[in-house]
């Protein structure tokens, strides 16, 4: 198993040019199956959780040549209706396949992506609403066995509480319904808008995109003509390299970014004392003489992103004085604090909130255990303000969502060694 080296006490400079987006490209690969010839994406990310759905989808059936950062796809040869769960298991996104499959099959079988990590993410609110627009839902033997041989038919879905794949999901499936189908609650996050702008260049009839109400008028089960697109760039990978620069209060450009999806980020990076310059593609962040503390409650886009709250953790311990997290979103996603801990950060918990008083230059070296995917990044940036070298043991966490991170630390002059153990 592969565990990282960090060199201690370290500074940031230069430039670090963002991958796509993970969490866009997910779900526009799962929208290919509703497309009626070969797809090309460009600006994909050459990360873990993209090649395990790209498997699933070839389980399925799916065709596809790929270089580094750019597919060609074409789901038409797609003979199989049921996603198992030795795939499902690895990576909850890929229920993603639910809403395409069965709008264009009308039958499919999706394996119950069970708990995670941070938190229970149930897709009771998928199912509700694909009952809502007359599929028949069973669960049986783990599996979700959904039904529609007449196509789904357009209704109102109201989501009792905000969704990114709940809202990706039902928006695929409306894509190919009958009549008009209103979400009504829906996501506004970037990777959820350009999902709706993908389809809409697919010929599809929608409206509200951006919004919290969105209306599809479905093609009645006929396929769209897909054009070629690039995935958005990360904003989470984005705001975790800014982190890295304000946790060791240095100097560095984001390149190839949209900062208009990091307003809520940027905002706080400000409450603390560092200055921003953006243009339309770059974001770069200043060093501040006084790394002030922050509060930051986590919540829907356009708010300030779960995403980024445990790398935001991991600055906090360097502020002069005493920040708060509340984490709204996910009620198990503090599991990086007692490895901050290990290291001498003091953060205390009670429930969802988090208490971090800040110590500048106290932390310290040791070996710490990652628990997710972003609370890898976490460490990463508190292992560069610390007096002695770390070591992160389980990245594979890290490899499901970071794109080549050892070389981008590098390109800004840190020191992150790959090792076996």
């Amino acid at each position: 198993m592969n565990y990282l080296e960090i060199k201690a006490n370290q500074k940031l400079s230069g430039e670090v040019r963002v991958s796509g987006a993970k969490n866009a490209a997910l779900p526009l690969l799962a929208s290919t199956i509703l497309s009626s010839s070969t797809v090309q994406i460009g600006n994909l990310p050459n990360v873990v959780d993209i090649n395990t759905l790209l498997k699933l989808l070839e389980m399925l059936g799916a065709k596809f040549e790929k270089k580094t950062h750019h597919i060609e796809i074409n789901t038409n040869t797609i003979n199989e209706t049921k996603a198992t769960y030795d795939i499902v298991k690895t990576m909850r996104a890929s229920i993603l396949v639910l809403g395409p499959l069965l709008a264009r099959f009308g039958h499919c079988e999706v394996s119950l992506p069970g708990g995670c990590a941070i938190g229970q993410r149930p897709v009771d609110l998928h199912l509700k609403a694909l009952e809502q627009m007359g599929a028949n839902i069973e669960i049986k033997n783990g599996y979700i066995l959904a039904t529609a041989p007449n196509g789904l038919q357009g209704t109102t879905i109201v989501f009792d509480k905000i969704t990114v794949t709940g809202s990706e999901n039902i928006i695929m499936a409306a894509a190919l319904a009958h009549g008009e189908t209103t979400i009504i609650n829906a996501a506004k996050e970037p990777e959820v808008v350009q999902l709706c702008e993908v389809l809409q260049d697919a010929g599809l009839d929608i409206s509200g995109i951006g919004t919290n109400t969105i209306k599809i008028t479905g093609t009645g089960q006929k396929l769209l003509n897909f054009k070629a697109f690039n995935v958005i760039p990360d904003r989470i990978e984005a705001g975790t390299y800014l982190c890295a620069a304000a946790a060791t209060n240095s100097k560095i450009t984001i390149t190839h970014v949209e900062p208009n999806h990091l307003d809520a980020v940027l905002a706080k990076f400000k409450e603390m004392g560092y200055g921003i310059d953006k243009t339309n593609d770059t974001i770069t962040l200043l060093p501040t003489n006084d790394i002030k503390p922050v509060n930051i409650t986590t919540t829907e886009y356009p708010g300030f992103p779960t995403d980024m709250q445990a790398q935001f953790m991991a600055v906090a311990t360097q502020a002069n004085g005493t920040s708060i997290i509340d984490e709204k979103l996910f009620e198990n996603r503090f599991m990086h604090v007692s490895e901050l801990i290990r290291m001498g950060a003091n953060i205390t918990l009670n429930g969802t909130v988090a208490t971090i008083t800040g110590t500048p230059n106290t932390l310290t070296g040791t070996d710490v255990m990652a628990t997710d995917l972003r609370a890898s990044s976490a460490l990463i940036i508190a292992a560069l303000v610390s007096n002695s070298t770390t070591t992160v043991h389980r990245i594979y966490h890290l490899d499901r969502g970071y794109e080549n991170i050892e070389n981008k630390f590098k390109d800004l002059g840190a020191s992150l060694l790959r090792k076996s153990e």
